[in-house]
């Protein structure tokens, strides 16, 4: 079908250092869908790059071919700290500042010659950063301008931890992916005897509601949520300590519980969380975050995982994953590449996106396979 539109240009795709796996990916499909549809020879749309360091850690972007009259997409996982490089003979790992940098390295050694540029990162740079509350830096809101600034058309994310930071660029495209429909998906492949009229969705805190309230209504199940009770007269680590969460929802006697959130980050109120809802009689716990980022490690879950407080822990391959998660018996990754190469195909063909941001009639669909 998509034979029949003209493409914008001729797609690339630059995948950022940590990207290498996920980038393949979505070229496999996109190559794939080339002999399908078009007839064409299956070429990849993968290009060649490089961004050099000198001994004292900085660098420069270089684009081994040219990008002029390419629709081009830059794929960036600033949260992968497995990549390293060499300042004053250090292994140094790469920050989520170092990768935003390279970043932009990248787009300027475009010299503006691309017909349009568009930027995917899943995890949004500062992100989480994206009100201010007292005398404090807007991080995110002046990221997003930055790349606007130097020709960006569209920036594309997931589940954006709150994606009113779009209001920093209201003349450019932002668009907020949700991963609903593959959470889901992955949930009905690696789980036996799941029963949704028994089951219900919990929200770690009030942020995490409307996403929650979309899972509750596509799947036609009860709705709960945790209120966190902080201490705002400290602050640690950044952030006020919780002292306790609340339950507000109906009982979770004898039913399973899908926990969403949107990033698992050190992962201390999840497993705080988990441990209430199976004190409050839940049978199984499953949990959903799009970005499971474990900086607490991951001993805590495997002692969860041992005393029965979660069953299933679900995120996605938009960021790192090390070799030691995915190894864990109680970690399920949820693949997002082919749902990033339709994305890219849509855009190039210039069509609309609305019926892959909008996954409830997919999720209607499964729903009514898993039923016959």
């Amino acid at each position: 079908m998509f034979a029949e539109n003209t493409q914008i240009g001729r797609p690339g795709l630059i995948g950022m250092r940590g990207c290498e796996t996920l980038s393949e990916k979505i070229d496999y499909y996109l190559k794939d869908w080339n002999v399908k549809e078009d007839g064409g020879g299956g070429r990849s749309v993968l290009m060649n790059y490089d961004c050099p360091r000198f001994s004292t850690g900085e660098a420069k972007g270089m684009i081994r071919t040219s990008v002029r009259g390419f629709d081009l997409y830059i794929l960036a996982d600033v949260f992968n700290y497995g990549v390293t490089y060499k300042m004053y003979g250090m292994d140094v790992p790469m920050s989520p500042d170092d990768h935003f940098a390279d970043l932009k390295r990248i787009i300027a050694a475009t010299n503006g010659k691309t017909r349009r540029l568009t930027v995917i990162m899943p995890l949004l740079y500062e992100g989480r950063q994206h009100r201010r509350f007292a005398r404090e830096s807007l991080d995110c809101a002046m990221a997003l301008q930055e790349l606007a600034h130097m020709g960006v058309n569209t920036i594309i994310t997931f589940d954006a931890h709150d994606a009113r930071v779009q209001n920093a660029i209201p003349l450019k495209g932002f668009e907020n992916v949700r991963t609903t429909y593959q959470m889901i998906r992955e949930l009905t492949r690696t789980v036996d005897n799941l029963d949704l009229s028994n089951t219900m969705i919990v929200s770690p805190d009030e942020g995490g509601m409307p996403s929650c309230i979309y899972y509750s209504s596509v799947l036609g199940i009860d709705l709960g949520m945790f209120y966190k009770r902080r201490d705002y007269t400290k602050v640690i680590n950044g952030r006020n300590p919780i002292i306790s969460h609340e339950f507000l929802g109906d009982r979770l006697d004898g039913k399973d519980v899908i926990l969403i959130d949107d990033i698992i980050a050190s992962g201390d109120s999840v497993l705080s969380i988990l441990r209430k809802i199976k004190d409050l009689g839940a049978r199984r716990t499953f949990v959903f975050a799009t970005f499971g980022q474990f900086c607490g490690g991951l001993e805590d879950f495997d002692k969860a995982y041992e005393e029965g407080l979660v069953e299933r822990v679900y995120t996605s391959n938009l960021i790192y994953q090390p070799q030691e998660l995915l190894n864990r018996k109680w970690y399920c990754s949820v693949d997002m590449s082919k749902y990033i190469a339709h994305l890219i195909r849509t855009l190039n063909f210039d069509r609309s996106l609305s019926s892959l941001l909008d996954p409830s009639a997919r999720i209607e669909k499964l729903l009514s396979s898993i039923k016959k």
